[in-house]
């Protein structure tokens, strides 16, 4: 999940558009140029960032420590029509086609079909708290108008909250074997998550999903099962990784509960395994990411474009820190995290362990801490991710990992809001192929977000380059051969941020032609808004445009023609699912 102000949402042919703002975002009047954007043909469009090599590791002095992703029976001749004048679906796949089309399983290769698939993310209520389909007249009408449209599936949250909420091994999959049966029915397919953090207080939060209520319960007992930052404030999105191997949760340690769930999906859903369900994104923190809790909104805890703050205090992440001090010869460095790395709004230049000149981050004890606190992060994905490759194998699914688009303050040399989520990367090291390499180890795809986002577009005082992160990730990705994939973190409906998301997928990061692209992209997400008119002609044609791929040379004019016949031909079905998903 990757944040900026609301004034990321780009202006077109000079009209606001509207943007849904998050309680806790700022505001900005600022809007984007983007006036004969649409006159650019695909074919020319390439990443603009500089195409040097990353900055090798560079050793410091030793200074002194700082303080310590089938069509229905029947479709209405309108639709029919409409279908048939955009010309975006394909013949109906058959098994084999299915399981040929898994991009990357067992370390497979990615298929010969060319352009990225486009999924869309299901709201996160999507399934009730009842285990019923949340909507269901709404969600019929919105899948069988996303597969009309071109897209290749949808994007479902599987909360652990709501499976196992009331006993550990009492799963109640009642929704989502209803929600995947209608996927089915629609041709479409499924990227599972298996969302093991609470939904709440994060952006784009629309509802409250708490953890099992079993698990609230241990942390009840013991607040310390909870990430804590150093004046003590818990966060309850996601118990700490610091006690993956201890059997804190009714006799079962927090990865063998995971290993648990994920084999009674298995179990239970294995008729749509590998047809279906083509892809299992396995929740390692905070939104689902494989971060810290770092920058938590909620009660107004953090605001953007602060740094944030290391969550690592906790009985368990100390007792790890002791040990890995005493293990370099260090146990002074053992008691505590940097108490000098300043407060969740501060900017890196606030405080003695970020700034620039002199700041701890770049002192041997700021190495031995960040390099501790990330591979933490890196050891508990890869226990998550060995679970969850041996459960699925032979499954025919992919297997992916998401990471945050933390990109404000990327311009600075600490990189402080990367390192505060666990991410060691500064100007000095790159902290993203480690991660890359860990996923390559497990045949996992890496998921990033801020794909739709623009340098210029964020707030520049605060040194905002998503462009150049993503970037920094797709060459990562490459050096470490994982496939990459793509989501965009805020809702737009925009040809700017579409035109960006076509650019980033092409992966044409250093102006070669390397023939390779994303592996798949994810929208969010399915709402009331994007069955605008405006919005969805717009969204159809683009979705057009990225199935065609990186080679494609037809302009944004001629592929929004087709779209515009589209909408036409089919606007009483597409105002049914805007008016029943407001109802």
């Amino acid at each position: 999940m990757a944040l900026n102000l609301a004034h990321q949402i780009g202006s077109l042919a000079g009209t606001q558009i509207a943007a849904e703002v998050t309680t806790g975002e700022q505001s900005s009047s600022a809007t984007a140029n983007v006036s004969g954007v649409r006159k650019v043909p695909l074919a020319n469009l390439r990443c603009n960032a500089p195409g040097e090599a990353l900055s090798p590791p560079i050793l410091t002095p030793p200074l002194t420590p700082r303080s310590a992703e089938n069509r229905p029976a029947m479709m209405s001749p309108s639709l029919s029509a409409a279908c048939q004048a955009f010309g975006t679906l394909s013949p109906l796949e058959t098994a084999e086609e299915s399981s040929a089309s898994v991009a990357w399983k067992e370390g497979g290769k990615k298929e010969e079909k060319k352009g990225v698939p486009v999924y869309v993310m299901m709201p996160l209520d999507s399934v009730t708290n009842g285990n019923t389909v949340n909507r269901k007249k709404a969600m019929n009408a919105s899948l069988h108008a996303l597969k009309s449209a071109g897209v290749e599936g949808i994007m479902i949250d599987v909360w652990w909250g709501l499976v196992e909420r009331e006993a550990p091994g009492a799963y109640n999959w009642g929704g989502y074997a209803e929600l995947l049966e209608m996927a089915k029915k629609h041709g479409l397919k499924v990227q599972a998550v298996m969302s093991f953090h609470q939904c709440g207080g994060n952006v784009g939060d629309s509802c409250t999903i708490p953890l099992p209520k079993w698990v609230t319960g241990e942390i009840e007992k013991d607040p310390d099962l909870a990430y804590t930052d150093q004046w003590g404030r818990r966060n309850y999105e996601y118990r700490s990784l610091g006690c993956d191997t201890l059997p804190v949760l009714k006799g079962r340690t927090p990865v063998q509960c995971y290993a648990d769930f994920m084999r009674a999906f298995r179990d239970n859903f294995k008729h749509l395994l590998g047809d279906t369900i083509v892809e299992i994104q396995v929740g390692m923190g905070p939104a689902g990411e494989l971060r810290y809790p770092s920058y938590p909104e909620a009660n107004g805890t953090w605001k953007f474009p602060g740094i944030g703050a290391f969550q690592c205090y906790d009985k368990y992440m100390l007792s790890s820190l002791k040990a890995a001090a005493e293990a370099a010869g260090k146990p002074e460095w053992g008691s505590t995290g940097p108490t000098d790395a300043g407060h969740y709004n501060n900017w890196p230049e606030d405080t003695p362990f970020f700034k620039k000149e002199g700041g701890g981050w770049n002192t041997p004890y700021g190495e031995f801490f960040l390099t501790w606190y990330s591979q933490m992060l890196l050891e508990h994905g890869a226990r998550i991710l060995s679970s969850a490759t041996s459960i699925f194998d032979g499954a025919g699914v992919k297997i992916s990992v998401k990471v945050a688009g933390i990109h404000w303050h990327y311009g600075t040399r600490s990189h402080a809001p990367e390192l505060t989520a666990g991410y060691y990367n500064t100007r000095y090291r790159d902290g993203y192929l480690p991660i890359a390499q860990m996923l390559a180890r497990h045949g996992a795809v890496f998921n990033f977000t801020c794909i739709e986002m623009r340098d210029h577009e964020q707030p520049q005082d605060a040194l905002c380059a998503p462009e150049k992160l993503v970037k920094q990730v797709a060459l990562a990705t490459g050096a470490a051969q994982v496939p990459l994939a793509g989501e965009n973190a805020l809702p737009r409906y925009d040809e700017y941020a579409h035109e960006q998301i076509l650019r980033a997928s092409s992966l044409n990061v250093d102006g070669s032609a390397v023939d390779r692209e994303m592996c798949a992209f994810t929208y969010l997400r399915m709402n009331p808004s994007l069955f605008h008119p405006g919005n969805w002609r717009r969204f159809v044609a683009f979705v057009k445009k990225m199935n065609e791929g990186k080679g494609a040379r037809r302009c944004w004019e001629e592929v929004e023609r087709e779209a515009e016949q589209f909408v036409h031909v089919t606007q009483p079905f597409i105002q049914e699912a805007a008016v029943a998903l407001m109802h």
